[in-house]
């Protein structure tokens, strides 16, 4: 049972400790104002409780409106002092219960409140504890006493303040040391992609333009074979620098820049004729028309059929039709192989990627074996302005 109730204990937040002593004085207030109020105050017996409760329940609002809480307060206090008769002993307007009441929740007000709310409440307490004392001799010290209350509070207010700003200033830090430090491993992936796949690309394209110069007896086919080979591996290696820009960058250029469009299709399509495929392909409406996003998946998605179609099938011919309308659609379709067996089913990673770019922005792709014995792809991709694109499956 002990370990229990100290584990309750702990589960308790400084919110809720705040709460329970709030409560608590609320109750001593209570419970001193009420059968102290005949010695200060001409009350009947049946209206002591709930004075004393003006005087001391305000208090429960000082986490939740202390504005609030200070109002009633001093509404109240000024309704008691004016219509209810002192004893003949008592100097007092109100009770000294009531009076620490308006101190605490002065206090608070200065803590919370906006800079004229406090000032109204600070003149408004001071007046009223002020002009309704008997000893005019302490009119002076009323407006003094309440202003220490409320540099006080403004000073623990300010304190809160700075400690939030210093924690808020801590948390950017530790951001910004993490943005640094993903940073620096972009630019090392940079160095390494750089050092290994954009130096091997350029020896190709140096190879396949030199070869025909240095290679004898190289036929007018075999000459446009490697300026075809140079051709894609210039492209290849652009796409690759552009890739390595945005790991350099410091995250304030779009991720999806520089990128590739539906208007690029075309040229994909006859530097896969220029690479020996047998591709033929139709094109219905205007692939400059589509924006960016869906341009883009429908690159990369081509990119990714012509690429399978010739690794498994390279001998058989590629159908291609692309129609731009309300909703862009691709359909890749080549022969069936007769040196390679086809995998059956959508498990290879390239068709799931594919799947994932189309529903990154809002469609859908299908792949899987033709009637033929040959393999098709089929992807519709919406042209609405609100599809989007997720750059992670990019």
């Amino acid at each position: 049972m002990k370990q229990q109730s100290r584990a309750r204990m702990k589960r308790l937040t400084g919110r809720m400790w705040f709460d329970v002593l709030t409560v608590l004085v609320a109750l001593i207030f209570f419970a001193v104002a009420w059968p102290t109020l005949h010695l200060t105050h001409a009350v009947p017996g049946a209206v002591q409780p709930f004075i004393a409760a003006l005087a001391a329940l305000p208090v429960l609002l000082i986490r939740v409106n202390p504005a609030l809480g200070w109002a009633i307060s001093a509404g109240s206090g000024m309704l008691i002092s004016l219509a209810i008769q002192h004893q003949p002993n008592n100097d007092l307007p109100i009770q000294v219960v009531h009076i620490l009441s308006l101190f605490v929740l002065l206090f608070a007000v200065a803590v919370r409140a906006t800079v004229p709310i406090i000032g109204v409440a600070w003149v408004a307490t001071s007046l009223l504890l002020g002009t309704t004392m008997s000893n005019s001799s302490t009119v002076w010290a009323w407006p003094i006493a309440l202003g220490a209350v409320v540099l006080f509070g403004l000073l623990v207010r300010w304190l809160v303040l700075s400690r939030q700003q210093l924690v808020k200033q801590e948390e950017e830090n530790e951001v910004e040391r993490a943005r640094r430090a993903i940073l620096e491993e972009k630019a090392r992936i940079a160095r390494d992609l750089h050092d290994v796949v954009a130096h091997h690309m350029s020896l190709v394209v140096v190879q396949a333009q030199t070869a025909p110069y240095r290679v004898e007896g190289v036929t007018p086919a075999a000459r446009a074979e490697f300026e075809s080979i140079g051709a894609t591996a210039r492209e290849a290696l652009n796409e690759i620098r552009g890739m390595l820009g945005v790991l350099r960058s410091d995250g304030q250029t779009p991720d999806t820049a520089p990128q590739p469009k539906a208007a690029d299709v075309p040229g994909l399509f006859e530097a896969a004729l220029r690479a020996g495929v047998r591709i033929a392909w139709t094109i219905d409406g205007a692939p400059e028309t589509v924006p960016d996003a869906p341009g883009l998946a429908l690159y990369r998605i081509a990119q990714e059929s012509l690429s399978n179609a010739s690794r498994h099938a390279p001998e058989a011919p590629i159908q291609v039709h692309l129609r731009v309308g309300p909703v862009l659609e691709l359909v890749v379709r080549n022969g069936p192989s007769t040196t390679v067996a086809r995998p059956v089913g959508n498990g290879g990673h390239g068709i799931a990627g594919m799947q994932a770019r189309a529903l990154a922005v809002g469609g859908e792709l299908t792949a899987g074996p033709s009637a033929d014995g040959g393999f098709e792809v089929h992807a519709k991709l919406p042209l609405s302005q609100g599809a989007t694109l997720d750059t992670a499956v990019l």
